[in-house]
């Protein structure tokens, strides 16, 4: 036989009935204590781990209202939130009953009380008590990843004024409903500004959701965004909730909105004038409350004149629109961001003591960023890895085929002596004959010529 689980106080001002109670109970749960003055109830509470408090209703003689039961209920839940209160009392009232369980109780039991029933209405409570406690600390799990996420994503805001200028934006807007269209080139940090829009709303603790639609086959797309039901097409074996439904009461960052098809950019238009989602296949709606970000790299309204997006659609996404500007138009925050990837990759490369000097960081200044900050972020931790000294220069990073020649002229050079020595002694080889000493170096015989030419050979 297992051991009992679940650690019950009954709380009754009849010593009679407590005992009676305590007698009953005590094989099939681990605790069960007794009190019958309700004034001791909140420090039993927070001195014993009480799973469920069966709780009389009534104290005071002569009155059978019930208060007193709802007064403690209330001041239980305010001290535990996951303890379970059962009431029990003399008068089968069924309207203080649907008072009692609004206000938080399991259950309700009338005396004389039916032992069965009494007993699975405390087994189903300690049930419900250890489900309370697996979402409490899922929720906390749920909430240290939330944070974890958040850091990785940190943003870097940098002095220039426009990114000064998006952040008065976003601090404005994240407390809002209203939907947000972000712009930019790839890698200017679009999925950031969305995490950061969700980090400083109401639902900063909900789930975050990212669809990056360039990334979903087309035929793949009205499952992944709304779902599907078991048997909707070929493979779809079971039911499956979209995106749509996982972030609910949370956020949907839809990037890349420019690649959703015309045919579905309808049923995105329609679910969200409703607040609605129809899994594929089904006919059934489900309620939605989802927070919506969009982003994309394309020029939408380019689309729109070429019909390949909806302008009505475009009307709702971008409620508030956010441009991100490219890397090279905010030069001024070069600096900060790499410092901030220097000392990311120093500490997870082992290098926790490496710096960067101000010749490299005019050389980064002076490049074009085609990649933005994501290269940026790139071209630091390779220069962290590759570096033998304690402070980056401008030779650790390498943007072209002349800064590749200049941090290795000595391999250069090695290649032009070999070169050189390679037609000298095939020349010899050869007796100074230029058509067999081409043919031996497999070129042709005017290289062969220029060759002899540059390095200065005597024929």
């Amino acid at each position: 036989m297992k051991n009992p689980k679940g650690r019950i106080l009954i709380v009754d001002d009849d010593k009679d009935v407590c005992e009676s109670l305590r007698m009953f109970l005590k094989y099939e749960f681990e605790e069960v204590f007794t009190l019958t003055n309700p004034n001791l109830l909140l420090q039993w509470i927070k001195k014993e781990q009480i799973d469920v408090v069966l709780l009389d209703m009534n104290y005071k003689a002569g009155i059978q209202t019930g208060n007193e039961g709802i007064y403690w209920i209330r001041k239980i839940l305010k001290t535990d939130p996951e303890i379970v209160p059962v009431l029990i009392t003399a008068y089968g009232d069924i309207e203080l009953a649907i008072k009692a369980i609004k206000e938080g109780a399991f259950d309700f039991v009338v005396k004389p009380w039916d032992n069965d029933k009494l007993l699975s209405t405390l087994k189903a409570a300690y049930k419900l008590r250890e489900t309370k406690i697996e979402l409490k600390n899922l929720k906390e799990k749920h909430q240290q990843i939330y944070n974890d996420i958040d850091k990785k994503y940190k943003i870097i805001w940098g002095s220039s004024p426009a990114m000064q200028k998006i952040f008065e934006v976003i601090r404005k807007v994240a407390p809002t409903e209203a939907n947000i269209l972000i712009v930019g080139e790839n890698g200017t940090g679009k999925e950031l500004i969305a995490r950061e829009i969700r980090r400083l709303s109401a639902r900063s603790n909900e789930a975050f959701v990212h669809v990056d639609l360039g990334a979903i086959s087309e035929n793949l797309f009205e499952s992944e965004l709304f779902g599907h039901v078991k048997g909707a097409f070929t493979d779809a074996f079971e039911d499956r909730a979209g995106r749509f439904e996982i972030a609910n009461e949370g956020t949907l960052f839809l990037d890349e909105i420019g690649n959703l098809p015309v045919y579905l950019q309808s049923k995105l238009l329609y679910s969200m004038q409703n607040k609605m989602v129809t899994r594929l296949g089904s006919n059934k709606q489900i309620p939605l409350d989802v927070r919506l970000i969009f982003a994309t790299n394309k020029d939408l309204d380019k689309m729109i004149s070429e019909n390949l997006f909806r302008k009505d659609l475009m009307y709702r996404i971008n409620t508030i629109q956010i441009e991100i500007p490219p890397l090279r138009k905010r030069k001024e925050d070069i600096g900060q961001l790499a410092d901030y990837y220097l000392n990311h990759f120093a500490t997870k490369y082992g290098k926790s003591h490496l710096k960067i000097n101000e010749k490299a960081i005019e050389k980064l200044k002076t490049h074009s960023w085609p990649g933005n900050i994501r290269e940026l972020k790139h071209s630091i931790e390779k220069a962290v890895i590759l570096c033998d000294s304690m402070i980056l220069s401008p030779v650790d990073f390498i943007f072209s085929q002349a800064d590749r020649d200049f941090v290795n002229p000595e391999k250069s050079l090695r290649f032009t002596d070999l070169e050189k020595n390679a037609i000298i002694e095939a020349l010899d080889k050869n007796d100074m004959n230029l058509s067999e000493t081409a043919r031996e170096l497999g070129i042709s015989r005017p290289t062969l010529y220029n060759k002899i030419c540059k390095y200065g050979l005597k024929l």
